[in-house]
């Protein structure tokens, strides 16, 4: 046996017996987050450069409203857990111009172990921040057609992998995000847990607002304004997404789409094995300025089997291989206010949704 060394070890509680008194001692279980260095902030506060361009974040940030951060936020694998970064009004900055534009100003990512598994983060809050830029959370891939996805996805069990593999109980609060031409907020294939509240939407883009990927789950998007404009996407895309909530957001305008419930069959080829199914999407509004030509605040099944790519994930007896159908059932819709139009921009073609008690 080998030697064992108080110190090291770590107990969740002790019972000692002491004059005839029993005491508990209790300890956490695990540590909180340590607040980051005078030296981190101090790099974090240089401006990005191509030899220096990103700073990994393992600690507690509190900013000052007054900061612009150029330099990319990495948020990577277990050992980011339960962190927090305040940043007080303080902006991250990818834009236009910056060295970082066309790269996440802030990356949550699972990382692969030595030993070929996965190194997960969660518990992360991230609030008070202006995204001038984009969030993204990633897992086995960027998104639903990376390689790893791809190769998971041609075997049953991949939504377990995926969701096992994600990033997990992400809370983002008091956000300002900035639209430049990306989506501002990417949930890619597998994540779980995410809240997001009491943020905002602005600037353009060219795809939506919120992407929720393939094999995501149990997300909240609660208290928030969608104002940015579109291409021609809706505002919120959930893709193969299951059991979310979506409730008292205000949709400021959304004449290229409120939330789409659909399923990208076989696009990049790969097997989407999860449905857009058990999803709440209730108490929101949506204001229209003119809703004769706007498209649906609500559409289940937007899809259906009508892509191009619908036919390019390989032949296997399960998932969009076996049928490209959206199969967005058993979701509910109730208590959306429809202002500027009436109820029918909210659009459902299957008998097991329940969609009622909306008006304008």
């Amino acid at each position: 046996m080998s030697e064992t060394h108080p110190s090291r070890l770590v107990f969740p509680a002790a019972i000692l017996s002491f004059a005839g008194m029993l005491l508990v001692l209790a300890w956490p279980a695990t540590a909180d987050a340590k607040a980051c260095s005078v030296k981190v902030l101090s790099a974090l506060r240089e401006p990005a450069t191509k030899q220096d361009s990103s700073l990994e974040l393992r600690c507690d940030l509190a900013l000052k409203p007054d900061d612009v951060i150029t330099k990319r936020l990495l948020v990577s694998g277990e050992k980011a857990s339960g962190i927090t970064l305040d940043c007080n009004g303080a902006m991250l900055d990818g834009s236009r111009g910056t060295v970082n534009f066309g790269k996440p100003s802030l990356l949550i990512r699972s990382m692969r172990d030595k030993k070929g598994g996965w190194s997960v983060p969660g518990n992360v809050t991230i609030r008070n921040c202006v995204i001038k830029g984009a969030i993204r959370l990633q897992g086995l891939g960027t998104n639903g057609q990376a390689k790893a996805v791809k190769q998971s996805s041609l075997s049953e069990g991949h939504t377990a992998r995926a969701q096992a593999a994600a990033p997990s109980g992400i809370a983002l609060s008091g956000l300002s995000f900035i639209a430049d031409g990306r989506i501002p907020l990417y949930l890619g294939p597998g994540t779980t847990g995410l809240t997001l509240s009491g943020s905002k939407f602005t600037g353009k883009s060219d795809g939506t607002a919120i992407y929720l990927d393939a094999e995501s789950a149990g997300n909240t998007i609660s208290g928030n304004t969608f104002a940015a404009t579109t291409r021609s996407r809706e505002q919120i895309a959930i893709d193969g997404s299951a059991r979310n909530v979506i409730s008292g957001n205000t949709f400021e305008n959304p004449v290229n789409g409120g939330i789409f419930l659909y399923r990208n069959c076989g696009e990049g080829g790969t097997i989407r094995h999860q449905t857009p199914q058990e999803n709440t999407i209730s108490g929101n509004r949506f204001v229209y300025q003119v809703s004769s030509t706007a498209k649906p605040a609500v559409w289940l099944n937007s899809r259906n089997g009508w892509s191009w790519h619908c036919f390019h994930d390989p032949a296997y007896p399960f998932g969009s291989s076996l049928s490209p159908l959206d199969f967005a059932q058993h979701n509910t819709v109730t208590d959306n206010r429809i202002e500027g139009g009436d109820v029918s921009l909210i659009r459902n073609s299957d008998k097991t949704n329940r969609v009622e008690g909306n008006g304008s």
